[in-house]
């Protein structure tokens, strides 16, 4: 029988999600609805269907948002063509791309036109990756894992650099990173790495946790990168673990047998999931509920300046 619950921290909303979230809030109050948004604003059916009650239509290419609309870009950033698509239309786009995602597309690009060829650390497929890529496709090639970067076979005098998602595991991007080092050693690597603050905390945080907990649940959506890889985090360290949107996934035969339960949630899952799944487990009698050691984090990011110019015109002509 479960005695107790353990909620990690920090959890749930990073600084570049909550900025994507109220971009789209504060455009709908400001141009009303429509407001489209090119593919989900952030990794979390709850969020979606949320923005999407208030009049937000999600699109999966900016060519299905009609000429002159107000068109909002995901936090996992977009590649030029998609820019350039949305200036053909006329759109009114403002550009919610998270600011660290932004900095890895700034690196693709220099190193590009230094003359490099780039290496990006990433998963295929991934909106991050695609809109990455998009910045220097003909310098750029994707590594997803060790054997990846094992089996790279570059001319000896090929400029190498790499970048990296910002949403990956911090180990195993460590041992990508490492297998390119020792193959090529003048590869040259970004000043600051590239994996976000929020995403190596919560795996921190999932890490120190581990040691306490018989069972960890990882509240956020199948296509969240950085909820994939705290459940991984928590796998690799010999504990169970599940990902799930919400309380309503939970199948009491996972905690058969397990006294202690952590609890964590991604980066893009809002807090009242967390409510939600500590009131599954009071209404089957658990009184001792937790945080397990306080951390806070401070970062915040501005509105994206296309949104705050407009908002700020608007307070003036009032």
């Amino acid at each position: 029988m479960v005695e107790r619950v353990l909620l990690a921290s920090p959890r749930g909303y990073c600084a570049g999600v909550e900025r994507a979230v109220e971009t789209v809030e504060l455009a709908l109050e400001h141009y009303g609805p429509p407001v489209y948004v090119r593919k989900q604003i952030v990794h979390n059916i709850h969020v979606v269907r949320d923005l999407e009650a208030r009049g937000a239509i999600f699109v999966d290419s900016e060519t299905e948002a009609p000429e002159g609309a107000t068109i909002v870009f995901s936090a996992h950033g977009v590649a030029p063509a998609v820019n350039r698509t949305s200036q053909g239309l006329a759109h009114n786009v403002i550009d919610a791309t998270c600011p660290l995602v932004t900095k890895v597309h700034v690196q693709a690009r220099r190193y590009a036109a230094d003359g490099y060829t780039v290496l990006l650390i990433g998963h295929e497929g991934h909106e991050e990756v695609v809109g990455t890529m998009g910045e220097a496709p003909e310098a750029t090639v994707l590594v997803q894992d060790v054997a990846e970067a094992e089996a790279l076979d570059l001319p000896s005098d090929t400029r190498l650099a790499y970048i990296t998602q910002t949403t990956l595991s911090v180990d195993e991007t460590s041992e990508i990173i490492g297998v390119l080092r020792r193959r090529f050693p003048t590869i040259h690597a970004p000043k600051k790495e590239d994996i976000c603050y929020a995403t190596s905390n919560r795996q921190w945080a999932v890490k120190e946790l581990l040691e306490e907990v018989d069972l960890l649940l990882v509240i956020g959506s199948r296509n969240s990168s950085n909820s994939n890889r705290l459940v991984d985090v928590a796998r690799a360290g010999g504990v169970a673990s599940y990902l799930i949107d919400d309380a309503g996934e939970i199948e009491a035969a996972w905690t058969e047998g397990v006294s202690t339960v952590g609890v964590t949630s991604g980066a893009s899952a809002p807090e009242h999931l967390v409510d939600g799944v500590c009131d599954w487990f009071r209404a089957r009698g658990v009184e001792r509920i937790e945080p397990f050691r306080m951390v806070n984090e401070d970062v915040t990011f501005r509105l994206p300046v296309e949104l705050r110019r407009e908002l700020a015109l608007a307070e003036a002509q009032r």
